[in-house]
């Protein structure tokens, strides 16, 4: 105990009683620890090892997956943007299409309407023309009736109807 307490009095010292400093002790569990722990930690080691290699294998193979899945789809995307691009282009064929036709559609309607206005024109001035032309058959009838007493003596009426019974046996 004298010595302890010297060392700690004078500073840095060395403390060579073995059964006091524990060498013994710490020889047998250092060849322990060399004798048993490599067993011991090897195998806690070479698990954790292999699973870390499971692991990275997993990942792995769950990346050559991710890669296959991406290219497959960046080739549906292709496909159907290729796809999509058909189908725009033929909506605006059809379209145009379809503003043709009913471009053309309106045109012959048009001309129809137009047809059957003239059409209804027409008629309409027909029917005008031949009431004016009996309103003025009518009128030059009327007028002559009434000149006509004025003109003809008894003579002349005489003359007039063997004339016309003359040209009434010809025919």
């Amino acid at each position: 105990m004298t010595s302890s307490i010297f060392l700690a009095t004078q500073g840095f010292g060395l403390n060579l009683n073995l059964f006091e400093t524990n060498v013994l002790n710490l020889a047998v569990v250092i060849f322990g620890l060399y004798k048993f722990l490599p067993n011991f930690l090897g195998g806690i080691l070479e698990r954790r090892r292999s699973g870390i290699l499971a692991d990275l294998k997993d990942a792995e193979d769950r990346l050559n997956e991710a890669t296959n899945s991406l290219a497959k789809a960046r080739e549906e995307l292709a496909s159907a943007e290729q796809k999509a691009s058909k189908i725009r282009s033929d909506c605006k064929v059809r379209a145009e299409a379809i503003r043709l036709e009913s471009e053309k559609r309106t045109v012959e309607e048009m001309a129809r309407v137009k047809q059957g206005a003239a059409s209804d024109l027409n008629a309409e001035a027909a029917r005008v023309s031949n009431e004016l032309r009996k309103e003025a058959a009518k009128l030059a009838i009327e007028k002559a009736l009434a000149k006509l007493p004025s003109k003809l003596d008894d003579s002349a009426q005489s003359k007039f109807l063997s004339q016309s019974i003359n040209n009434m046996g010809k025919d």
